[in-house]
């Protein structure tokens, strides 16, 4: 039976996914947010949770050790001790979360945020800024009609002359026109 057999691991050699795990640990510690695929956040979230949980029930020297063994960077070993201990003093666990990200450019992989709990990354007033593409559009859409405002109501000769010139077949239409109305419109010199 292969019953509790299963284990979050990476796929690469046993060497290098032990220094991903402790690069991406490293990298959540000291910037609070970081993306990437959604198994690799998996390996490292329960890691986040030990490694803090470690830094606030142990002595602050035999913590400092502990962190120092798995953190690549004193910046946050320091900063364990000194932010996340306080922050996170009353919560016994769920220290991240996994927010989806959509998928990645290049291969399609599922990318997703991995983000502390109560980081300030990527909040505004307490809630997660999200915005989709309709309202990005609108905001810029009302940003240009709020430029273009005219003070008077513009003349049908200034609309024509607008739409002729936005395609090139109808500009160089439009060129022969002009040049045909100067022709027409000068008289002939003898």
């Amino acid at each position: 039976m292969r019953h509790r057999l299963s284990r979050l691991r990476l796929k690469q050699k046993p060497a290098h996914a032990k220094m991903m795990e402790r690069n991406l640990l490293t990298s959540v510690l000291l910037y609070e947010s970081i993306r990437t695929t959604k198994k690799r956040a998996q390996v490292v979230q329960p890691m986040i949770d030990k490694i803090i949980t470690q830094a606030k029930k142990n002595v602050p020297h035999i913590a400092i050790r502990a962190i120092n063994k798995i953190v690549t960077d004193k910046n946050a070993s320091k900063k364990i001790m000194e932010v996340y201990c306080e922050r996170y003093k009353n919560r016994t666990s769920g220290l991240s979360r996994i927010v989806p990200a959509g998928a990645r450019k290049g291969d399609g992989a599922e990318a997703v945020d991995l983000v502390l709990v109560d980081a300030m990354v990527g909040m505004e007033n307490g809630k997660w800024k999200m915005e989709n593409k309709k309202s990005k559009v609108e905001s810029q859409k009302s940003k240009v009609e709020k430029k273009e405002a005219p003070a008077s109501a513009p003349n049908e000769a200034t609309v024509s002359e607008k739409e002729e010139s936005t395609s090139p077949k109808l500009q160089a239409t439009s060129s022969k026109k002009k040049s045909s109305e100067k022709k027409k419109s000068t008289p002939k010199k003898k």
